[in-house]
């Protein structure tokens, strides 16, 4: 499963504010080192603890290239909606349960406060003032965005079960297809951007508002909710739902161009 995307480093113009769909290769797994951008940060560094022989530099220069050789020449880009699909379902899946999280979570601190638990266990001599209850969490409105995800998992799967078929089109309708697939990642983008940071036009992926480099999936609908502020995170449920919508009808046009008849 490939990992949602933040902001560490040249994509994030292309994906978050183009709407170009990018992809980060890389090797993992063992520390981190703890070099980076210090002073041992070097040449000299790299080629002693990091990659000895160029190991892993000679095996990922291979890997991109292959990849890039793959798309290029691709009559038909390799494209799975499917998997599309279920990472976002996935995401949606959280945002309820960070919802819920939030709500019992809160249920417990307003109880604390209200029995004064905070006033028996704070030191006066400090002058600490116990906490506030917090506003109620509210049960907000999904059923558009997940009517817009089961119309997206009906629709990806009635393509990706046809695009076997995209071997056997003519060039004109290959061109026509693979039209719509490269440019499919652009219908997830909104102009008008996200609250309060208008250059990041993602709907799906964003640089946390807070965490810097770090990703935030439905960056609209989540930091709302971490936030609290229930009537953005409402309205963002349903700018989210339009652009699934919006992405839908692509995927749709696909699928009627890798449909028998249109051979």
């Amino acid at each position: 499963k490939l990992g949602a995307l933040g902001a560490g480093s040249d994509w994030s113009g292309f994906l978050q504010f183009l709407g170009i769909a990018s992809l980060n290769l890389g090797f993992g797994g063992e520390g981190p080192g703890g070099e980076y951008h210090s002073v041992y940060d070097s040449y000299d560094h790299f080629i002693k603890f990091k990659d000895p022989g160029f190991q892993y530099g000679i095996a990922l220069s291979k890997t991109a290239g292959r990849t890039v050789m793959r798309l290029a020449n691709a009559d038909v880009l390799p494209i799975d909606i499917n998997s599309f699909y279920k990472t976002v379902n996935e995401y949606v899946t959280e945002l309820k349960t960070l919802l819920e999280n939030t709500r019992l979570e809160t249920e417990q601190e307003n109880k604390m406060i209200a029995d004064k638990l905070y006033d028996l266990t704070k030191d006066s001599k400090k002058g600490f003032q116990s906490p506030k209850p917090k506003d109620v969490v509210p049960y907000l409105n999904f059923s558009d965005l997940e009517n817009a995800m089961v119309e997206l998992k009906n629709s990806a799967e009635e393509f990706q079960k046809l695009y076997g078929n995209s071997t056997k089109l003519s060039v004109e309708k290959q061109k026509e297809l693979n039209e719509i697939l490269f440019k499919v990642e652009r219908s997830l983008i909104n102009e008008k951007g996200l609250p309060r940071r208008s250059w990041y036009k993602h709907e799906v992926y964003a640089p946390g508002f807070y965490t810097g480099y770090g990703v935030k999936t439905l960056p609209g609908i989540r930091e709302a909710i971490e936030e609290r502020n229930w009537k953005e995170a409402q309205e963002n449920i349903q700018i989210v739902s339009k652009t699934m919508e919006v992405y839908t009808t692509q995927v749709k046009l696909a699928t009627e161009i890798v449909k028998p008849k249109a051979f």
